[in-house]
């Protein structure tokens, strides 16, 4: 009952929320995210995946966005995070990863390696629907 409270609930704020699936970020964003422009924000999180920081990356056109791995990571490191999820949207609906998601990805999944920080997931929010890399077993 708790746990449907909690998810029914609108949280106003997402960080200090202690981030357990996909679904969480989803519903966090679903009415905060620009519908008509794409935007990239990183969650960045301690050891018990709580959110120390949120922040909006880029703001993009009407379908695209340019993610650098420097500005997610030179993030972290301020916020002394040891793991990150990405969430952007896209504004057709449509939640199919594109090529340029996946790449953006698998980019700062080896960068991440590379500098010890995880990243846990990348959520792709669309019209009453999100696609999580880590659900599909992409990460």
């Amino acid at each position: 009952v708790e746990l449907s409270k909690r998810m029914n609930t609108k949280q106003d704020k997402i960080v200090d929320v202690r981030i357990t699936s996909p679904e969480v970020v989803y519903e966090y964003y679903k009415n905060i995210i620009n519908p008509f422009q794409e935007c990239f924000y990183c969650l960045y999180l301690n050891p018990n995946k709580k959110v120390l920081k949120e922040k909006l990356l880029f703001k993009g056109t009407v379908n695209r966005s340019i993610v650098h791995p420097r500005d997610v990571f030179k993030e972290a490191y301020k916020q002394n995070a040891t793991s990150i999820i990405c969430v952007h949207n896209h504004p057709n609906g449509d939640v199919t990863p594109s090529r340029e998601d996946i790449e953006t990805t698998s980019r700062l999944k080896q960068v991440g390696v590379l500098m010890g920080i995880n990243l846990v997931d990348h959520v792709i929010i669309g019209d009453s629907k999100y696609y999580s890399f880590l659900e599909n077993g992409k990460i």
